[in-house]
């Protein structure tokens, strides 16, 4: 997908499709008034008769209007019922999901978006670009790698975003670079995600970090299988793979665009690319979405293609824990102590709560590249989505300031996040009679007592961690990977490098 800046009058551009923005249909502006101007009068006289919709983001096609270039014009309601200006961020990303959908289904190869002139309350130029064009690569992923009949491929090949002002195009392609990047990111993370677990095993995840490599050799990978973790004494990660044929794997994605001198953000994904629970295993209505279970070190994969795609200036380690979770006679049972990397002694109480052993080991692991910001991502409790539901991830941290940054881009990614706390009172709720600690703590606050175990072991950093369980895919007719909390963390990362 070519996605570009044009700066030719619109009347005059020979496309396939012109995309204009409505933001009061009793009053025209911008590219639709000039439109209009040429069509004498043709979107107006359409507009009174009421066939666009006074719905946020409704749009509507029209073809050989008079007087254009273009072969379709494609209007959208950018306000909704209101009829005052600018619009919200979230309305504004609604809309450009809107343009994705006509977009696809007019069949054309190729279009032309005046959408940037649309005033947003919260995203500037960059964001506008950005916006536009990431929400362009998500409408347009597809999953048909399990399947004989692949899917048509996208009609559309190029997209023209509309600048009034030459002096903006760099801004406008800046924000175009990092809408593509940072969707190419999500649709990694979906296609991990979205994978069988026979074939997503920790050795697939190991070899599609070599691969990504390949395409972008600014990334440094390495790789530890089971015998090296053990040299290292992370019995509590090898706990969980002790009942599987496949074997685990730890893998490290380095990429250095900032000085050498600067300490990294280090981000730990959990992968557990198939979840039985072992021997506390699960039941079997829906255990099928358990491939989902290592949607956190998919968005770590996300979010490192899309970091060395834009060559950020700053410093990102990719962490992933990678094992699978079965009932075999060699698992881990309930009632068991193991030691992990840090020589903290752990109770596992409950098998099925395998993601913080996985990811524990691996906090200890990143202290070697001394980091600046500790963040980890992961599908670890169904309690989450009690307290939050499908639409928020569940942030804990030690550090305010961390957590502030990650909840306000969040908020401005559209990928929000809420904070929980991880007091003192609910580390009480980690209490063994055999050993340091167990890895559950009960099931009032599910949720906080999974981070207040994980903060035990990153009590070096300032770190976060970001429950996906609610969000990392969906159910149902539409079920797949959504790819977040990608969009979240890149904002993130932009923002530091800024």
């Amino acid at each position: 997908m070519d996605i570009s800046v044009s700066n030719a009058e619109p009347a005059k551009i020979k496309t396939g499709c012109l995309v204009l923005p409505v933001s009061n249909q009793r009053k025209l502006s911008g590219c639709t008034a000039a439109i209009d101007k040429a069509s004498d009068g043709y979107l107006s006289n359409i507009l009174k008769q009421g066939d666009l919709s006074t719905k946020l983001a409704a749009s509507l096609t029209l073809h050989q209007v008079p007087n254009i270039a273009a072969k379709r014009v494609v209007l959208i309601n950018t306000a909704g019922n209101k009829s005052t200006d600018p619009i919200s961020a979230t309305d504004f990303d609604k809309v450009a999901g809107s343009q994705a959908r006509a977009l696809a289904d007019i069949n054309s190869k190729d279009a032309t978006s005046c959408l940037l002139e649309t005033e947003v309350d919260s995203k500037d130029l960059c964001k506008k670009a950005q916006s536009l064009a990431q929400a362009l690569v998500a409408h347009n992923y597809r999953f048909d790698m399990h399947k004989s009949s692949k899917a048509e491929p996208v009609e559309l090949k190029k997209l023209s975003l509309h600048c009034d002002n030459k002096k903006n195009n760099k801004t406008v392609s800046t924000g175009i670079d990092r809408g593509v990047s940072i969707g190419n990111g999500m649709q990694t993370a979906r296609d991990l995600g979205n994978m069988a677990a026979n074939i997503c095993t920790p050795t697939y995840l190991a070899n599609h970090a070599k691969q990504l490599k390949k395409a972008l050799p600014s990334l440094k990978v390495s790789v530890l299988n089971e015998a090296q973790m053990e040299k290292l004494k992370m019995g509590s990660l090898l706990s969980v793979s002790a009942g599987s044929e496949q074997e685990a794997r730890l893998i490290c994605m380095e990429y250095k665009g900032g000085k050498a001198s600067a300490k990294p953000v280090v981000l730990v994904g959990k992968g557990i690319t198939f979840d039985t629970g072992g021997i506390s295993i699960k039941p079997s209505a829906g255990m099928d979405e358990m491939k989902f279970d290592m949607c956190g070190a998919a968005s770590v994969f996300g979010v490192m293609r899309a970091v060395a795609e834009l060559k950020l200036p700053i410093n990102v380690v990719g962490v992933v824990a990678a094992a699978e979770n079965m009932p075999g006679s060699k698992a881990t049972k309930p009632g068991d102590i193991v030691t992990s990397m840090s020589g903290q002694t752990i109770e596992v109480l409950n098998t099925d709560a395998e993601g913080r052993l996985v990811l524990c080991d691996a906090l200890t692991y990143i202290s070697k590249y001394k980091p600046d910001v500790v963040i980890d991502i992961a599908t670890l409790t169904g309690a989450v989505i009690i307290a939050l539901g499908h639409h928020t991830t569940g942030l804990m941290s030690n550090d305010d300031k961390l957590a502030a940054d990650l909840y306000e881009a969040g908020i401005n990614s559209d990928d929000k996040c809420w904070r929980l706390p991880i007091w003192d009172e609910y580390q009480q709720q980690l209490s063994s009679n055999f050993a340091d600690i167990p890895n559950i703590g009960g099931r009032a606050a599910g949720s906080i007592t999974a981070g207040c175990f994980l903060s035990r072991f990153a009590k070096d950093y300032q770190w976060a961690h970001l429950d996906i369980a609610g969000v990392a895919w969906k159910q149902g007719a539409a079920k797949g990977a959504t790819g977040r909390p990608v969009p979240m963390l890149m904002e993130y990362l932009i923002n530091r490098a800024s």
